[in-house]
């Protein structure tokens, strides 16, 4: 049976094969029993999973990040197609399998790393350029920086995620710095393609979207700091000759800054609140474009209309990241 893709499920339809699975866990019905809820994933997208018949032992055996070989049938809910779960088990994917169960961009991932080079090389102060040819120049974590989801599964959760993510918001930055005189580019640019370079190390991204020991004990944030202070040390590297350079601490302390307070709030995971104008704008900026890229997914617009006879209305469940539900339909589309 050929591979059942997520954004062409019809309900009523009869799903078997394997997916990759995010935050498998064990819920409690209202009547007290134990139900199994997770996301299912292909490269294709997303759609919430429900067994509601776990046999004991089951969870496990099931990963919470994985991949899982399953049987079930579709049922519409609340403007999505989920999916019913029959029968599950973990499962250990083809490398064939594994290019059609893992989320990717769907952009050129060379195309968008030279839009970001392109950005790169035109910062004008000599430290900030310096501390660029040092991360450049680090193929390991370039490479991997080009890979990388830019989350488990909030935004950018796709192959190539984290690097769409940072090109989105350094383009943006350049349409909107022209209208705040006072905020300084090479500050605001740079911290953009610092702020999650931590994620490199934060996730793993070949068997399935999952953090790494690094990640749970450290976190990309404190990791991008501790990244950003080796990069400066090895601007003064004797072996760089006329091009070593001393950053000056100001502007060490404003990147660091700008890495440390990018989530906006203490809640969020900001270890400071942002304090300079170029900390407040990058807050903002990637608060937008996580956002966007969310409630974009979630509404998935070109196939609100996929068996609309018996979907159950244009809302989505609620999303946790929004504390709403979304409303999916374009009010300015033709009408059917």
């Amino acid at each position: 049976m050929s591979h059942a893709y997520i954004d062409q499920l019809e309900p009523a339809q009869f799903v078997q094969g394997a997916y990759a699975v995010q935050n498998c866990q064990v819920g409690q019905t209202k009547a007290g029993k134990p139900f199994l809820k997770m996301l299912l994933v292909d490269k294709t997208g997303r759609t919430p999973g429900r067994m509601w018949n776990v046999p004991e032992g089951l969870p496990d055996r099931l990963p919470t990040d994985g991949f899982v070989y399953l049987e079930g049938q579709t049922q519409p809910y609340q403007g999505e197609i989920q999916i019913i779960v029959q029968r599950i088990e973990p499962h250990e994917p083809t490398d064939r399998e594994l290019v059609e169960l893992l989320p990717a961009t769907k952009f050129d991932i060379d195309t968008m790393f030279g839009e970001v080079l392109t950005l790169l090389n035109s910062l004008e102060h000599p430290a900030i350029g310096a501390l660029r040819d040092r991360y450049l120049e680090d193929a390991d974590l370039m490479g991997a920086f080009c890979k990388a989801p830019a989350a488990r599964e909030v935004h950018h959760a796709r192959i190539g995620g984290l690097l769409e993510h940072t090109r989105s918001l350094m383009l943006g930055a350049e349409a909107l710095l022209p209208n705040y005189p006072g905020v300084s580019r090479d500050l605001v640019l740079f911290g953009l393609f610092l702020h999650d370079l931590g994620k490199c190390l934060e996730l793993s991204w070949n068997t399935g979207f999952a953090y790494t020991a690094d990640g749970e004990l450290v976190g990309h944030i404190a990791r991008g700091c501790t990244i950003l202070r080796q990069k400066v040390a090895a601007c003064l590297d004797p072996e760089l000759g006329d091009a070593a350079i001393d950053v000056p601490e100001p502007i060490l302390l404003a990147l660091e800054h700008i890495l440390l307070s990018h989530h906006g709030q203490p809640e969020f995971g900001a270890l400071k609140l942002p304090a300079t104008p170029e900390a407040v704008f990058v807050s903002c900026l990637d608060n937008l474009d996580a956002k966007m890229d969310l409630v974009l997914e979630a509404a998935n617009r070109k196939a609100l209309g996929h068996g609309a006879p018996d979907r159950q209305g244009d809302f989505t469940q609620r999303i946790w990241a929004l504390n709403t539900r979304v409303y999916r339909p374009d009010p300015t589309a033709p009408a059917e």
